[in-house]
């Protein structure tokens, strides 16, 4: 459960929360809308939204290969007695929708996804040489939220979650847990985006708490230890009702905090799953469940993207990367001939024709993407593009279409803030 790519020498000055509000400039940019036939807090993704979103799914999934994670499918529905045994039905039923009957039993759809990889990693025996084992699903799931909280992507009934599930000894509990914060580090830095903060997040007086003293002040010292050397606050009342967990906070345009990015140690439901593995002695040994989300949900990931981007994505997470503008119909041949090129590197280009508009509007309206390529007759005779400009106002001078498209590509490949790196 769970900068810019501005010269800052041409930075315009700061847009207000209302310009970056990621409910207005969704829909502007066409990456997501809603329908009351669908239902409140059921946003659909349009296609710009959805090469955002499939292009931040193959990120992670990467990633957690890279970091020694297996992917399991587990389905989005369960047993009620299945969240009875993992105690969210005594301690998350508010926030949960209610039960469908199928014949005699009663089945939920799933408010988290750790129960059905609790239940994945006790379908086989496991040794202690194969722990620390490594679980993740972008899996969705589906919260009852109330109708006032709900808005653009931020507060949805259904989520679909970066989630992961480590099984490992105690020993190795607190690594797996740094070795996540890690992968959230990294994961920031190529989004562009910054943490305000990190939070410990510890059970408070009169909330739904799993009532085992012993339990929560080993985990709490685990999460402790893995936070060594981050500057970090412990703040009572917002830990899950199995165990405390570090939130990795960050800032909206109007400085209102939000979770992104989550690190829980949970001896609870291994206990209440009966999760054992065989340690070296022979004997069953209990292990500690590492919940992590390293980008967290889909839904909140972009929203906080399109606010902290202004729309404005990173080259690599842009929806159109490319822009090509034939100045007349002439030059379409030569515009389209580009835009191939750039789709045989797997870039995303596209070519905005004088059907569009002025030269002059259709620029306007390329303004959130990366690099904009006006072809006119010159170019078209000769092949080398004099009137390329990037988003954040610059333009390079000529260059030829192979070497407009080898530096885009290079700087989608090193996902950094910069659109056009020195030869």
């Amino acid at each position: 459960m769970h900068d810019q790519d501005r010269n800052p020498a041409q930075a315009p000055a700061p847009a207000s929360a209302h310009d970056r509000d990621h409910r207005r400039l969704g829909r502007e940019l066409g990456l997501f809308d809603t329908d009351p036939l669908m239902g409140a807090g059921l946003p659909y993704w349009l296609p710009d939204g959805a090469i955002v979103r499939h292009t931040l799914e193959e990120y992670v999934r990467e990633a957690e290969r890279r970091a020694g994670y297996r992917h399991v499918y587990s389905p989005v529905l369960g047993k009620r007695e299945l969240y009875e045994i993992s105690g969210h039905w005594e301690h998350y039923r508010d926030d949960m929708f209610p039960p469908m009957e199928l014949g005699a039993e009663e089945v939920v759809l799933r408010p988290s996804l750790c129960p059905h990889h609790a239940l994945v990693y006790r379908s086989r025996t496991h040794s202690y040489r194969e722990l620390p084992l490594r679980i993740a699903e972008l899996g969705a799931m589906y919260r009852s939220e109330p109708s006032g909280v709900l808005g653009g992507l931020t507060r949805v009934r259904a989520i679909h979650l970066n989630d992961a599930h480590i099984f490992c000894t105690p020993d190795q509990a607190a690594a797996e847990a740094r070795a996540a914060l890690g992968l959230i580090r990294r994961a920031h830095a190529d989004l562009g985006i910054r943490a305000a903060r990190y939070r410990l997040s510890l059970p408070g007086p009169g909330g739904k708490y799993v009532a085992d003293p012993e339990l929560w002040r080993r985990a709490t010292a685990l999460l402790e230890e893995a936070l060594e050397g981050l500057p970090y606050e412990a703040v009572e009342g917002e830990a899950a009702f199995y165990g405390p967990k570090i939130d990795v906070q960050v800032a909206d345009a109007a400085g209102r905090e939000s979770t992104l990015s989550t690190v829980q140690i949970d001896f609870h439901q291994p206990e209440r799953f009966g999760l054992r593995y065989t340690g070296p002695d022979g004997a069953a040994h209990r292990p500690v469940m590492v919940h992590r989300s390293v980008i967290g949900s889909v839904e909140r990931v972009v929203a906080h993207l399109i606010e902290a981007h202004g729309g404005a994505f990173p080259v690599w997470l842009a929806p159109v990367q490319l822009v090509v503008l034939p100045i007349g119909a002439e030059q379409r041949d030569p515009a389209y001939g580009l835009v191939r090129r750039a789709g045989d590197l797997g870039l995303r280009a596209e070519v905005a024709g004088p059907e569009r508009g002025t030269l002059g509007a259709r620029v306007r309206a390329a303004r959130k993407v990366p690099y904009r390529a006006v072809i006119g007759a010159r170019e078209a005779a000769g092949g080398d593009l004099a009137d390329v400009r990037l988003r954040d106002g610059r333009r390079p001078g000529r260059v030829s279409g192979a070497e407009l498209l080898r530096r885009i590509d290079g700087r989608v490949r090193a996902r950094g803030p910069e659109l056009w790196e020195p030869a």
